[in-house]
């Protein structure tokens, strides 16, 4: 059973970077719900690992240093690693609709598993254990900034991401997936 999210603020903002020059991003806020409109925003595929009611924020900024970006969840299952990577696709129904990981430079392989491309340089790993209180945070600076139109979501992932050769960029099962409108 899937659950939405409700949209509680999504904006674009000019604020004061990385590096002292003006910068762009997103700035998503949301608590997970019960579906309550036509527009998917977010959906979790776990309830016991994502349960509805569990709040997530994602922040990006970007400057001319390359792109930073912020996940904070509260209210998931205490005590365990999360993977959580930025997708290509927007949320959907089914957890395969956010599709691949988003890559800078994208590997001619799909799904990418060599370390030659699914690495933390290359993509942007999320990765976070929650505390007793089931509250995580993480945090990823990349050198680069999105293509436009290529980075659509951040999708929580079963386990910490695999870095060995074949295994590289795994993380599990896709728990929830929340939408984000990258620049």
């Amino acid at each position: 059973m899937s659950f939405a999210v409700t949209l509680l603020a999504a904006s674009m903002a000019v604020v004061p970077p990385m590096g002292g020059a003006h910068c762009q991003g997103a700035d998503v806020r949301a608590v997970f719900a019960d579906p309550t409109g036509d527009v998917l925003r977010a959906v979790t595929f776990d309830q016991a690992a994502v349960p509805p009611g569990a709040h997530v924020s994602v922040v990006e900024r970007t400057g001319r240093h390359g792109t930073h970006i912020r996940l904070s969840l509260h209210g998931l299952q205490p005590g365990r690693t999360f993977g959580a990577h930025v997708h290509t696709n927007p949320c959907g129904t089914r957890p395969e609709n956010s599709g691949a990981h988003y890559q800078q430079v994208k590997d001619p392989k799909q799904p990418s598993t060599d370390p030659a491309y699914a690495n933390p340089r290359n993509e942007v790993w999320l990765d976070f254990t929650t505390d007793r209180r089931g509250d995580g945070a993480s945090s990823s600076t990349v050198a680069w900034r999105f293509r436009p139109g290529e980075a659509r979501s951040v999708v929580i992932h079963e386990h910490a991401t695999e870095t060995a050769k074949g295994r590289a960029g795994m993380a599990g099962a896709r728990l929830a997936c929340v939408n984000v409108p990258f620049k």
